[in-house]
This record gives C-alpha cells, sequence and structure tokens, in this order.
C-alpha cells in the first residue's frame, strides 16, 4: 500500500522530499485491468476522432500506439479508483498550497502494437520530485512517474508523465491590465494565424502547391510533402465537433467552469476552442457556432466560438 496521508497539514520541504523517497521505494504498483480488451469498435473511434485513414491497424488486428492509456481510462461514473504512487504525494502538494497544476512533459515508448482480444494492465512507478524552484507561474514541485502497460507480464507501451504543481501567484490589482498568464507559442509556422486574429480573421494555412488545408498550422505539408505555404482567411462560421467543460484543476486566468470544444469549420479543419455566452447546460454536439475575438490582455486576442442562429 502507498503511505497515506491521513491528516491535510503543511509539510515542510524536508517532508515533501521523504514522503516522495517512500513513493520510489514503493517501486511499480500494478493497477486493475481494463475493464473491457482490445477492440474494434473503440479503435474505430479513436481513427475517426484523430482523423486516421489508415487501414492497416484494423487489417492487422493491432490498436494504434498512442491508444495505449485509452484501454484504462474511468468511464462518465467511474468505480472506486486504484490507489498508486502517485495520489498520497499530489494530495500533500495539494495541501501545502501548490494547488495549480500543469503537465510539462509525457514520453512515450511503444514495445510493440496491443492486439485485438489483450486485455492491458496498468503499472505506475514513482520516479521524481524536484523542488520546490521558481516558475513563471509560481513557486513549484516537478513530480514524475512511469505508467506501463501489460498484457499478462508483457510490457506493450509504457509512458513518463512530468507536472509542475505550484502555488498560483496572487497578484495585486493594478490599473493597467495585466498580462493574461497563458501565452500561446508563437513561432514562424504558427504568427501568420495570431497576426490574422488580431485582425479580426480566422486564418487557415494552406500548402502553396497542392491547395490542401491544415490546422494546427506546421512547417510541411503532410499531402505532399511541400515547405510552401500561404494561408486562406476562413468564414468563421463553424459546427461543435466534441467538447469537455473543465471543472478542475484552477487554470490560471480563468474561471472555471468553462468549455473546450473542437470546432469543426466549414473549409475542412477543426479547431480547438472554448465556447462563451452560452449556459454550460445548452452546449451540446452539432450546435452551429460562429468565431468572436476576445482580448486577453493588452495585447493577446484569443479565437472563441459563440452559438449563431441555424
Amino acid at each position: 500500500m502507498t503511505a497515506e496521508i491521513t491528516e491535510q497539514r503543511e509539510m515542510t520541504d524536508e517532508e515533501l522530499h521523504e514522503l516522495a523517497a517512500k513513493q520510489v521505494a514503493l517501486g511499480e504498483l500494478r493497477g486493475a485491468p481494463a475493464a473491457d480488451p482490445v477492440n474494434v469498435p473503440m479503435i474505430r473511434h479513436w481513427l475517426d476522432a484523430m482523423g486516421d485513414a489508415n487501414p492497416a491497424y484494423l487489417d492487422q488486428g493491432v490498436a494504434p500506439p498512442a491508444m495505449a492509456q485509452v484501454w484504462n481510462m474511468p468511464g462518465v461514473r467511474p468505480a472506486a479508483k486504484d490507489r498508486s504512487p502517485v495520489d498520497d504525494l499530489l494530495a500533500a502538494l495539494n495541501a501545502n498550497g501548490y494547488t495549480g497544476v500543469v503537465a510539462t512533459n509525457c514520453e512515450q515508448t511503444y514495445h510493440r502494437y496491443a492486439r485485438l482480444g489483450e486485455v492491458l494492465t496498468p503499472g505506475t512507478r514513482f520516479t521524481d520530485l524536484a523542488g520546490p524552484k521558481r516558475t513563471a507561474l509560481g513557486v513549484g514541485y516537478f513530480a514524475t512517474w512511469t505508467v506501463t502497460w501489460y498484457s499478462e507480464d508483457e510490457p506493450v507501451a509504457e509512458m513518463l508523465f512530468r507536472v509542475l504543481k505550484f502555488r498560483p501567484v496572487t497578484r495585486p490589482v493594478k490599473e493597467e491590465r495585466a498580462a493574461y498568464p497563458l501565452q500561446p507559442a508563437v513561432n514562424q509556422d504558427t504568427a501568420f494565424f495570431w497576426d490574422g486574429v488580431r485582425a479580426g480573421e480566422l486564418r487557415i494555412q494552406t500548402c502553396a502547391d497542392c491547395g490542401e488545408l491544415r490546422h494546427p498550422p506546421g512547417p510541411m505539408c503532410p499531402q505532399c510533402r511541400s515547405a510552401n505555404r500561404t494561408h486562406v482567411v476562413a468564414s468563421g462560421e463553424g459546427t461543435l465537433y466534441s467538447y469537455v467543460v473543465h471543472h478542475h484543476p484552477p487554470v490560471p486566468g480563468r474561471v472555471t467552469p468553462f468549455v473546450v470544444a473542437v470546432v469543426e469549420l466549414p473549409e475542412g479543419v477543426r479547431m480547438v476552442g472554448n465556447v462563451v455566452d452560452c449556459p454550460i447546460e445548452e452546449v451540446g454536439v452539432g450546435m452551429p457556432l460562429r468565431v468572436t475575438y476576445r482580448p486577453m490582455d493588452d495585447r493577446l486576442v484569443l479565437p472563441m466560438w459563440t452559438p449563431r442562429e441555424p
């Protein structure tokens, strides 16, 4: 069993590292086997959601390697959660005020394809706690663990996962507008998109040779491998393809709950954004949307989505 946190009290840095060392010493703890074996319907759903038309997986009776985490995910109303070496440490960090969380690393290693009919079992091993460290989000700890998925005792895939657990910074009220804490990464591949947003345009990257549209933007056309690119301006309309309602953990600069959606554009690409100006209970797949542009600080503007009349 893991070391239980029986009372939610503040711990010293030394005590947090001592708890982390105990979790490391536990080694790998196996969880419950997946509720369902690797199966065709789930693979079809995954391929459709990812836009992957490769027939090789189902033809060969194997699952896409990136699906490893899917088979053991809990449902909407999950049963009692398996204890793991990670739980008590995260609870202790929360009790110490490190309530913010952001994923920083996710590295997956694939040993072989998972085959139809196999039942995968996860094994979790806590590996490291680094900190406290001062970051742009606040002072926090980097916690690292590894999950390995087994078919019987044979490893199929593994994932190293690292998160930053930080104390959210309480900023003093200023007359000038504070910078939005979650700034997008802007580079030579994406600058045209953010320039368009500031100009009130929803721009989609296009291959200058074959005309293939793609989003998110990238350096090379996946269709013809050309590095020549341009863009078109989308109509600004879309349809809600799928969505989640984010309740927890807290997100810097945002008030929960809020809707994170995948919007399908008539131009043929999908885009991630927030649905606003709509009660959460009225959000639904298939609802017609239109883009709106919201200033987040004095320089950043984000495209968001609001209901439109069908």
